[in-house]
Protein backbone atom coordinates (compact mmCIF):
# COMPACT_ATOMS: atom_id res chain seq x y z
CA UNK A 1 0.00 0.00 0.00
CA UNK A 2 1.52 3.32 -1.09
CA UNK A 3 2.04 5.94 1.58
CA UNK A 4 0.98 8.77 -0.77
CA UNK A 5 -1.90 9.45 -3.10
CA UNK A 6 -1.14 9.03 -6.81
CA UNK A 7 -3.67 10.99 -8.90
CA UNK A 8 -5.73 9.31 -11.58
CA UNK A 9 -5.79 12.44 -13.73
CA UNK A 10 -3.22 15.14 -14.38
CA UNK A 11 -4.32 18.48 -15.80
CA UNK A 12 -1.86 19.81 -18.37
CA UNK A 13 -1.28 23.03 -20.29
CA UNK A 14 -1.51 21.46 -23.77
CA UNK A 15 -3.15 24.11 -26.01
CA UNK A 16 -5.69 21.90 -27.80
CA UNK A 17 -8.78 23.93 -26.81
CA UNK A 18 -10.84 26.10 -29.16
CA UNK A 19 -12.87 27.88 -26.46
CA UNK A 20 -11.22 30.43 -24.16
CA UNK A 21 -11.73 29.73 -20.44
CA UNK A 22 -13.54 32.37 -18.40
CA UNK A 23 -10.46 33.25 -16.33
CA UNK A 24 -8.36 34.28 -19.33
CA UNK A 25 -8.55 37.82 -20.71
CA UNK A 26 -6.84 36.86 -23.97
CA UNK A 27 -7.01 34.08 -26.57
CA UNK A 28 -3.59 32.85 -25.45
CA UNK A 29 -3.57 31.56 -21.87
CA UNK A 30 -0.40 32.80 -20.20
CA UNK A 31 1.09 34.20 -17.01
CA UNK A 32 -1.47 34.94 -14.31
CA UNK A 33 -4.21 33.08 -16.18
CA UNK A 34 -2.23 29.84 -15.77
CA UNK A 35 -2.08 30.38 -12.01
CA UNK A 36 -5.87 30.86 -12.02
CA UNK A 37 -6.15 27.73 -14.16
CA UNK A 38 -4.30 25.64 -11.57
CA UNK A 39 -6.68 26.79 -8.84
CA UNK A 40 -9.70 26.17 -11.09
CA UNK A 41 -8.50 22.63 -11.78
CA UNK A 42 -8.01 21.89 -8.08
CA UNK A 43 -11.06 23.63 -6.65
CA UNK A 44 -13.72 23.20 -9.35
CA UNK A 45 -12.82 20.17 -11.47
CA UNK A 46 -11.46 18.28 -8.44
CA UNK A 47 -8.53 17.14 -10.55
CA UNK A 48 -5.77 16.64 -7.99
CA UNK A 49 -2.66 17.16 -10.14
CA UNK A 50 -1.54 20.04 -12.37
CA UNK A 51 1.48 19.81 -14.64
CA UNK A 52 3.46 23.07 -14.57
CA UNK A 53 5.42 23.37 -17.78
CA UNK A 54 8.93 24.83 -17.60
CA UNK A 55 9.75 23.36 -21.00
CA UNK A 56 9.03 25.25 -24.20
CA UNK A 57 7.25 28.20 -22.65
CA UNK A 58 7.76 31.10 -20.29
CA UNK A 59 7.30 29.68 -16.79
CA UNK A 60 6.43 31.26 -13.45
CA UNK A 61 8.55 29.66 -10.72
CA UNK A 62 6.63 31.71 -8.12
CA UNK A 63 3.48 29.67 -8.76
CA UNK A 64 3.46 28.07 -5.29
CA UNK A 65 3.71 31.43 -3.55
CA UNK A 66 0.95 32.89 -5.74
CA UNK A 67 -1.40 29.95 -5.20
CA UNK A 68 -0.96 29.84 -1.43
CA UNK A 69 -1.15 33.60 -0.89
CA UNK A 70 -4.25 34.07 -3.08
CA UNK A 71 -6.16 30.94 -2.13
CA UNK A 72 -4.94 30.40 1.42
CA UNK A 73 -8.17 29.01 2.86
CA UNK A 74 -8.44 26.36 0.14
CA UNK A 75 -4.85 25.17 0.57
CA UNK A 76 -5.13 25.11 4.35
CA UNK A 77 -7.76 22.40 3.85
CA UNK A 78 -6.18 20.81 0.76
CA UNK A 79 -2.43 20.57 1.30
CA UNK A 80 -0.25 21.10 -1.77
CA UNK A 81 1.99 18.04 -1.92
CA UNK A 82 -0.38 15.79 0.01
CA UNK A 83 -3.92 16.32 -1.30
CA UNK A 84 -3.17 18.39 -4.42
CA UNK A 85 -0.05 18.13 -6.54
CA UNK A 86 1.91 20.50 -8.75
CA UNK A 87 4.36 18.64 -10.97
CA UNK A 88 7.02 20.51 -12.92
CA UNK A 89 7.87 19.53 -16.49
CA UNK A 90 11.47 20.57 -17.08
CA UNK A 91 13.72 20.75 -20.17
CA UNK A 92 16.06 17.88 -20.99
CA UNK A 93 19.57 19.32 -21.54
CA UNK A 94 20.59 16.23 -23.52
CA UNK A 95 18.24 17.40 -26.27
CA UNK A 96 17.65 21.09 -25.53
CA UNK A 97 21.06 22.37 -24.48
CA UNK A 98 19.98 25.99 -24.78
CA UNK A 99 17.19 25.29 -22.26
CA UNK A 100 19.49 23.55 -19.76
CA UNK A 101 19.77 26.48 -17.37
CA UNK A 102 15.96 26.55 -17.11
CA UNK A 103 16.16 23.00 -15.72
CA UNK A 104 18.62 24.18 -13.05
CA UNK A 105 16.57 27.30 -12.30
CA UNK A 106 13.44 25.18 -11.85
CA UNK A 107 15.19 22.67 -9.58
CA UNK A 108 16.61 25.50 -7.45
CA UNK A 109 13.09 26.88 -6.99
CA UNK A 110 11.89 23.71 -5.23
CA UNK A 111 13.46 24.44 -1.79
CA UNK A 112 12.22 28.04 -2.10
CA UNK A 113 8.68 26.67 -2.65
CA UNK A 114 9.11 24.56 0.50
CA UNK A 115 9.97 27.65 2.54
CA UNK A 116 7.05 29.60 1.11
CA UNK A 117 4.60 26.80 1.94
CA UNK A 118 5.90 26.04 5.43
CA UNK A 119 3.41 28.25 7.26
CA UNK A 120 0.52 26.34 5.69
CA UNK A 121 2.13 22.95 4.94
CA UNK A 122 4.44 22.37 7.87
CA UNK A 123 6.95 19.77 6.69
CA UNK A 124 4.98 18.72 3.59
CA UNK A 125 6.95 19.55 0.43
CA UNK A 126 4.65 21.28 -2.09
CA UNK A 127 6.86 20.22 -5.03
CA UNK A 128 8.74 16.93 -5.07
CA UNK A 129 8.36 15.48 -8.59
CA UNK A 130 9.57 16.65 -11.99
CA UNK A 131 8.89 15.27 -15.49
CA UNK A 132 11.88 14.86 -17.81
CA UNK A 133 10.78 14.88 -21.49
CA UNK A 134 12.41 13.03 -24.37
CA UNK A 135 14.16 10.60 -22.02
CA UNK A 136 16.33 8.07 -23.81
CA UNK A 137 18.60 6.70 -21.05
CA UNK A 138 18.77 6.05 -17.31
CA UNK A 139 21.69 8.47 -17.03
CA UNK A 140 19.45 11.37 -18.08
CA UNK A 141 17.10 10.60 -15.19
CA UNK A 142 19.99 10.06 -12.78
CA UNK A 143 21.61 13.40 -13.63
CA UNK A 144 18.51 15.33 -12.62
CA UNK A 145 18.12 13.43 -9.35
CA UNK A 146 21.81 13.67 -8.46
CA UNK A 147 22.06 17.36 -9.36
CA UNK A 148 19.25 18.11 -6.96
CA UNK A 149 20.67 15.99 -4.15
CA UNK A 150 24.39 16.73 -4.59
CA UNK A 151 24.38 20.36 -5.73
CA UNK A 152 21.18 21.91 -4.34
CA UNK A 153 20.81 19.92 -1.12
CA UNK A 154 24.54 19.24 -0.81
CA UNK A 155 25.47 22.90 -0.78
CA UNK A 156 23.78 23.51 2.58
CA UNK A 157 26.87 22.12 4.34
CA UNK A 158 29.26 24.24 2.24
CA UNK A 159 31.01 26.89 4.33
CA UNK A 160 30.97 30.50 3.23
CA UNK A 161 33.32 32.65 5.29
CA UNK A 162 32.47 31.80 8.90
CA UNK A 163 29.21 29.82 8.51
CA UNK A 164 27.63 27.01 6.53
CA UNK A 165 25.10 27.86 3.84
CA UNK A 166 22.41 26.25 6.00
CA UNK A 167 23.31 28.48 8.97
CA UNK A 168 23.35 31.50 6.69
CA UNK A 169 20.12 31.13 4.67
CA UNK A 170 18.29 28.25 6.35
CA UNK A 171 17.71 24.58 5.58
CA UNK A 172 17.06 23.11 2.11
CA UNK A 173 14.04 20.81 1.78
CA UNK A 174 12.88 18.39 0.47
CA UNK A 175 16.01 16.24 0.71
CA UNK A 176 15.23 14.46 -2.57
CA UNK A 177 12.88 14.58 -5.55
CA UNK A 178 11.28 12.00 -7.81
CA UNK A 179 12.13 12.18 -11.52
CA UNK A 180 9.46 10.97 -13.94
CA UNK A 181 10.91 9.98 -17.33
CA UNK A 182 8.75 10.91 -20.33
CA UNK A 183 9.27 8.56 -23.29
CA UNK A 184 8.30 9.98 -26.68
CA UNK A 185 9.82 7.99 -29.55
CA UNK A 186 9.92 4.48 -30.99
CA UNK A 187 13.25 3.42 -29.48
CA UNK A 188 12.59 4.78 -26.00
CA UNK A 189 9.11 3.21 -25.85
CA UNK A 190 10.56 -0.20 -26.60
CA UNK A 191 13.43 0.23 -24.13
CA UNK A 192 11.44 2.04 -21.41
CA UNK A 193 11.35 -0.96 -19.05
CA UNK A 194 15.06 -1.61 -19.55
CA UNK A 195 15.90 2.07 -18.91
CA UNK A 196 13.82 2.06 -15.72
CA UNK A 197 15.32 -1.21 -14.53
CA UNK A 198 18.80 0.29 -14.79
CA UNK A 199 17.69 3.46 -13.02
CA UNK A 200 15.99 1.56 -10.18
CA UNK A 201 19.01 -0.68 -9.51
CA UNK A 202 20.31 -0.33 -5.92
CA UNK A 203 17.54 2.13 -5.02
CA UNK A 204 14.92 1.51 -2.38
CA UNK A 205 11.96 3.21 -4.06
CA UNK A 206 8.40 2.50 -3.01
CA UNK A 207 7.14 3.43 -6.48
CA UNK A 208 8.23 4.95 -9.79
CA UNK A 209 6.03 6.98 -12.10
CA UNK A 210 6.70 6.81 -15.83
CA UNK A 211 5.16 8.96 -18.57
CA UNK A 212 4.31 7.65 -22.06
CA UNK A 213 3.59 10.23 -24.76
CA UNK A 214 0.67 9.61 -27.09
CA UNK A 215 0.70 12.56 -29.53
CA UNK A 216 4.31 12.55 -30.68
CA UNK A 217 4.46 8.84 -31.55
CA UNK A 218 1.18 9.29 -33.45
CA UNK A 219 2.59 12.22 -35.41
CA UNK A 220 5.76 10.36 -36.30
CA UNK A 221 4.49 6.81 -36.83
CA UNK A 222 0.68 7.00 -37.16
CA UNK A 223 -2.12 6.88 -34.60
CA UNK A 224 -2.55 3.09 -34.53
CA UNK A 225 1.23 2.69 -34.23
CA UNK A 226 1.18 4.98 -31.19
CA UNK A 227 -1.51 2.85 -29.53
CA UNK A 228 0.38 -0.37 -30.19
CA UNK A 229 3.71 1.08 -28.98
CA UNK A 230 1.99 2.19 -25.77
CA UNK A 231 0.55 -1.31 -25.30
CA UNK A 232 3.96 -2.91 -25.76
CA UNK A 233 5.58 -0.50 -23.31
CA UNK A 234 2.82 -0.96 -20.72
CA UNK A 235 3.12 -4.74 -20.87
CA UNK A 236 6.90 -4.58 -20.42
CA UNK A 237 6.58 -2.10 -17.55
CA UNK A 238 4.11 -4.45 -15.86
CA UNK A 239 6.65 -7.25 -16.15
CA UNK A 240 9.26 -4.96 -14.59
CA UNK A 241 6.92 -4.16 -11.70
CA UNK A 242 6.51 -7.85 -10.93
CA UNK A 243 10.25 -8.46 -11.26
CA UNK A 244 11.35 -5.60 -8.98
CA UNK A 245 8.37 -5.33 -6.57
CA UNK A 246 8.50 -1.57 -7.13
CA UNK A 247 5.11 -0.17 -8.13
CA UNK A 248 5.47 1.18 -11.67
CA UNK A 249 2.74 3.78 -12.18
CA UNK A 250 2.29 4.84 -15.81
CA UNK A 251 1.00 8.22 -16.95
CA UNK A 252 -0.45 8.35 -20.48
CA UNK A 253 -0.42 11.66 -22.35
CA UNK A 254 -3.78 11.60 -24.12
CA UNK A 255 -5.65 14.46 -25.85
CA UNK A 256 -9.25 14.90 -27.04
CA UNK A 257 -8.56 14.43 -30.78
CA UNK A 258 -8.95 10.78 -31.84
CA UNK A 259 -5.44 10.98 -33.34
CA UNK A 260 -4.05 12.05 -29.96
CA UNK A 261 -5.92 9.56 -27.77
CA UNK A 262 -9.67 10.27 -28.10
CA UNK A 263 -9.74 11.12 -24.40
CA UNK A 264 -12.87 13.22 -23.91
CA UNK A 265 -15.28 13.67 -20.99
CA UNK A 266 -17.76 11.35 -22.73
CA UNK A 267 -15.11 8.71 -23.49
CA UNK A 268 -13.01 8.28 -20.34
CA UNK A 269 -14.31 4.79 -19.56
CA UNK A 270 -13.36 3.52 -23.02
CA UNK A 271 -9.83 4.87 -22.58
CA UNK A 272 -9.53 3.34 -19.10
CA UNK A 273 -10.60 -0.01 -20.56
CA UNK A 274 -8.12 0.29 -23.46
CA UNK A 275 -5.23 1.04 -21.09
CA UNK A 276 -6.22 -0.59 -17.77
CA UNK A 277 -2.71 -0.50 -16.28
CA UNK A 278 -2.37 3.27 -16.66
CA UNK A 279 -2.54 5.03 -13.30
CA UNK A 280 -2.80 8.63 -14.54
CA UNK A 281 -4.40 10.12 -17.66
CA UNK A 282 -3.71 13.66 -18.83
CA UNK A 283 -6.64 16.06 -18.84
CA UNK A 284 -5.71 18.56 -21.53
CA UNK A 285 -7.25 21.93 -22.37
CA UNK A 286 -9.99 20.82 -24.81
CA UNK A 287 -11.22 18.31 -22.19
CA UNK A 288 -11.48 21.15 -19.66
CA UNK A 289 -12.84 24.00 -21.78
CA UNK A 290 -14.62 22.64 -24.88
CA UNK A 291 -17.22 20.61 -22.98
CA UNK A 292 -19.83 21.67 -20.43
CA UNK A 293 -18.29 22.06 -16.97
CA UNK A 294 -20.49 19.37 -15.44
CA UNK A 295 -19.45 16.81 -18.07
CA UNK A 296 -15.76 17.49 -17.47
CA UNK A 297 -16.12 17.39 -13.68
CA UNK A 298 -18.12 14.13 -13.79
CA UNK A 299 -15.49 12.55 -16.03
CA UNK A 300 -12.72 13.54 -13.62
CA UNK A 301 -14.78 12.02 -10.79
CA UNK A 302 -15.15 8.76 -12.73
CA UNK A 303 -11.40 8.66 -13.24
CA UNK A 304 -10.53 9.47 -9.65
CA UNK A 305 -12.75 6.65 -8.40
CA UNK A 306 -11.37 4.11 -10.85
CA UNK A 307 -8.60 1.66 -10.07
CA UNK A 308 -5.58 0.57 -12.06
CA UNK A 309 -5.63 -3.02 -13.29
CA UNK A 310 -3.32 -5.37 -15.16
CA UNK A 311 -2.54 -4.51 -18.80
CA UNK A 312 -4.30 -6.33 -21.62
CA UNK A 313 -2.29 -9.33 -22.75
CA UNK A 314 -0.76 -8.80 -26.18
CA UNK A 315 1.61 -10.55 -28.55
CA UNK A 316 4.22 -7.78 -28.61
CA UNK A 317 6.14 -9.37 -31.49
CA UNK A 318 3.05 -9.27 -33.71
CA UNK A 319 2.16 -5.80 -32.46
CA UNK A 320 5.61 -4.56 -33.41
CA UNK A 321 5.29 -6.05 -36.91
CA UNK A 322 2.05 -4.09 -37.33
CA UNK A 323 3.72 -0.90 -36.08
CA UNK A 324 6.50 -1.22 -38.62
CA UNK A 325 4.06 -1.83 -41.49
CA UNK A 326 1.86 1.12 -40.59
CA UNK A 327 4.81 3.42 -39.82
CA UNK A 328 6.38 2.93 -43.25
CA UNK A 329 3.14 3.55 -45.16
CA UNK A 330 2.15 6.46 -42.91
CA UNK A 331 5.43 8.32 -43.43
CA UNK A 332 5.29 7.70 -47.17
CA UNK A 333 1.77 9.17 -47.40
CA UNK A 334 2.68 12.09 -45.16
CA UNK A 335 5.46 13.45 -47.38
CA UNK A 336 3.28 14.74 -50.27
CA UNK A 337 0.94 16.41 -47.74
CA UNK A 338 3.66 18.37 -45.92
CA UNK A 339 3.22 21.63 -47.84
CA UNK A 340 -0.55 21.71 -47.29
CA UNK A 341 -0.28 20.78 -43.60
CA UNK A 342 2.47 23.30 -42.91
CA UNK A 343 0.58 25.96 -44.84
CA UNK A 344 -2.75 25.48 -43.07
CA UNK A 345 -0.97 25.23 -39.69
CA UNK A 346 0.11 28.84 -40.07
CA UNK A 347 -3.54 29.91 -39.75
CA UNK A 348 -4.39 27.76 -36.71
CA UNK A 349 -4.87 30.04 -33.67
CA UNK A 350 -2.44 29.70 -30.75
CA UNK A 351 -3.85 29.05 -27.30
CA UNK A 352 -0.73 29.19 -25.09
CA UNK A 353 2.35 31.43 -25.04
CA UNK A 354 5.19 29.15 -26.09
CA UNK A 355 8.80 29.60 -27.11
CA UNK A 356 9.76 27.99 -30.41
CA UNK A 357 12.72 25.70 -30.02
CA UNK A 358 14.11 22.66 -31.75
CA UNK A 359 14.27 19.25 -30.13
CA UNK A 360 14.15 15.56 -30.88
CA UNK A 361 10.39 15.16 -31.02
CA UNK A 362 7.49 17.42 -30.23
CA UNK A 363 8.88 20.72 -31.45
CA UNK A 364 10.25 21.48 -34.91
CA UNK A 365 9.75 18.12 -36.55
CA UNK A 366 11.77 16.51 -39.25
CA UNK A 367 10.93 13.41 -41.22
CA UNK A 368 13.37 12.86 -44.03
CA UNK A 369 13.38 16.11 -45.99
CA UNK A 370 10.15 17.52 -44.55
CA UNK A 371 9.38 19.49 -41.41
CA UNK A 372 6.08 19.28 -39.57
CA UNK A 373 4.27 21.51 -37.07
CA UNK A 374 3.83 20.68 -33.40
CA UNK A 375 1.28 17.95 -32.73
CA UNK A 376 -1.74 20.15 -31.99
CA UNK A 377 -1.39 22.37 -35.07
CA UNK A 378 -0.54 19.25 -37.10
CA UNK A 379 -3.85 17.67 -36.06
CA UNK A 380 -5.79 20.90 -36.49
CA UNK A 381 -4.51 21.19 -40.07
CA UNK A 382 -5.55 17.66 -41.00
CA UNK A 383 -9.00 17.86 -39.46
CA UNK A 384 -9.52 21.33 -40.97
CA UNK A 385 -9.16 19.95 -44.50
CA UNK A 386 -11.49 17.04 -43.76
CA UNK A 387 -8.78 14.38 -43.65
CA UNK A 388 -8.64 12.53 -40.31
CA UNK A 389 -4.92 11.66 -39.94
CA UNK A 390 -5.83 8.32 -38.32
CA UNK A 391 -6.52 7.00 -41.83
CA UNK A 392 -2.95 7.41 -43.06
CA UNK A 393 -0.83 4.25 -43.17
CA UNK A 394 -3.64 1.76 -42.57
CA UNK A 395 -3.72 0.76 -46.25
CA UNK A 396 -0.57 -1.30 -45.54
CA UNK A 397 -2.58 -3.84 -43.53
CA UNK A 398 -3.87 -7.08 -45.07
CA UNK A 399 -6.87 -9.08 -43.86
CA UNK A 400 -4.90 -10.99 -41.23
CA UNK A 401 -3.28 -7.76 -40.04
CA UNK A 402 -6.67 -6.12 -39.48
CA UNK A 403 -7.77 -9.04 -37.31
CA UNK A 404 -4.51 -9.03 -35.37
CA UNK A 405 -4.65 -5.28 -34.87
CA UNK A 406 -8.19 -5.43 -33.48
CA UNK A 407 -7.10 -8.15 -31.05
CA UNK A 408 -4.58 -5.73 -29.58
CA UNK A 409 -6.39 -2.41 -30.04
CA UNK A 410 -9.78 -3.32 -28.61
CA UNK A 411 -11.48 0.08 -29.08
CA UNK A 412 -10.19 0.62 -32.61
CA UNK A 413 -13.60 0.60 -34.32
CA UNK A 414 -15.07 3.05 -31.81
CA UNK A 415 -12.09 5.39 -32.19
CA UNK A 416 -12.13 5.24 -35.97
CA UNK A 417 -15.88 5.85 -36.05
CA UNK A 418 -15.27 9.01 -34.02
CA UNK A 419 -12.57 10.21 -36.42
CA UNK A 420 -14.64 9.48 -39.55
CA UNK A 421 -17.12 12.15 -38.44
CA UNK A 422 -14.51 14.65 -39.62
CA UNK A 423 -14.00 13.15 -43.08
CA UNK A 424 -14.77 15.14 -46.21
CA UNK A 425 -14.65 12.69 -49.11
CA UNK A 426 -14.91 15.36 -51.79
CA UNK A 427 -11.69 16.95 -50.50
CA UNK A 428 -9.84 13.70 -51.20
CA UNK A 429 -10.11 14.49 -54.91
CA UNK A 430 -7.94 17.58 -54.34
CA UNK A 431 -5.18 15.73 -52.48
CA UNK A 432 -2.08 13.92 -53.87
CA UNK A 433 -2.80 10.59 -55.60
CA UNK A 434 -0.80 8.50 -53.13
CA UNK A 435 -2.85 9.88 -50.24
CA UNK A 436 -6.14 9.58 -52.14
CA UNK A 437 -5.49 5.95 -53.08
CA UNK A 438 -4.33 4.93 -49.59
CA UNK A 439 -7.24 6.53 -47.78
CA UNK A 440 -9.79 5.26 -50.31
CA UNK A 441 -8.54 1.69 -49.78
CA UNK A 442 -9.13 2.03 -46.03
CA UNK A 443 -12.59 3.54 -46.50
CA UNK A 444 -13.83 0.47 -48.38
CA UNK A 445 -13.81 -1.30 -45.00
CA UNK A 446 -16.02 1.20 -43.17
CA UNK A 447 -19.39 2.85 -43.45
CA UNK A 448 -19.32 6.53 -42.65
CA UNK A 449 -21.85 9.33 -42.73
CA UNK A 450 -20.58 12.79 -43.54
CA UNK A 451 -21.58 15.84 -41.55
CA UNK A 452 -22.86 18.30 -44.16
CA UNK A 453 -22.03 21.41 -42.11
CA UNK A 454 -18.54 20.13 -41.35
CA UNK A 455 -17.96 19.24 -45.01
CA UNK A 456 -19.13 22.68 -46.09
CA UNK A 457 -16.58 24.40 -43.85
CA UNK A 458 -13.68 22.06 -44.63
CA UNK A 459 -14.35 22.28 -48.39
CA UNK A 460 -14.10 26.03 -48.14
CA UNK A 461 -10.88 25.82 -46.10
CA UNK A 462 -9.08 23.56 -48.58
CA UNK A 463 -10.30 25.32 -51.72
CA UNK A 464 -9.43 28.77 -50.37
CA UNK A 465 -6.02 27.58 -49.24
CA UNK A 466 -5.19 25.98 -52.59
CA UNK A 467 -6.20 29.06 -54.57
CA UNK A 468 -4.31 31.40 -52.22
CA UNK A 469 -7.34 33.10 -50.70
CA UNK A 470 -6.31 33.00 -47.04
CA UNK A 471 -8.31 35.84 -45.41
CA UNK A 472 -11.08 33.65 -43.95
CA UNK A 473 -8.92 30.66 -42.99
CA UNK A 474 -8.47 31.47 -39.27
CA UNK A 475 -12.20 31.91 -38.67
CA UNK A 476 -13.14 28.84 -40.72
CA UNK A 477 -10.54 26.76 -38.89
CA UNK A 478 -12.08 27.84 -35.58
CA UNK A 479 -15.60 27.11 -36.86
CA UNK A 480 -14.61 23.54 -37.75
CA UNK A 481 -12.88 23.16 -34.36
CA UNK A 482 -16.02 24.26 -32.50
CA UNK A 483 -17.95 21.49 -34.24
CA UNK A 484 -15.29 18.96 -33.22
CA UNK A 485 -14.92 20.29 -29.66
CA UNK A 486 -11.13 20.41 -29.93
CA UNK A 487 -8.64 22.50 -31.85
CA UNK A 488 -6.08 19.80 -32.61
Amino acid sequence: MLTRKIPRCMSTQHPDNVNIPFFSDAEMIAGEAEVKEAFYVFSQLNCTEQMWDSEGKAVDNQVVEKLLSRYTEFFQKNKLGKDMFLTYRVPNPSVEKEQGKILLETLHSIPRAFDVAKAINGDIAPIFEVILPMTTSSNEIERVRQYYEKVIIGKKSTRVADVSVKQWVGDFQPESINVIPLFEDYESFLSSAEILQTYLKDKNFEYQRVFLARSDPALNYGSVSAVLLAKIALQRLDELERKTSVEILPILGVGSAPFRGNFRPDNVSNCADEYPSVQTFTVQSAFKYDYPFRDAANAVDILEHGRRRSPLDIDDKKALQLVNKIKTAYQKQLVPLADIINGVAGYVPSRRARKLHVGLFGYARSMGKISLPRAIKFCASFYSIGLPPELLGLSALNENDWDAMRDVYTKFDEDLKDSLRYLNKSNLLLLPKEVRDGVSAVLTRFDSEEDSEYCRITSRILKNFLKGDRALLPEDIKSAAWLRRFLG
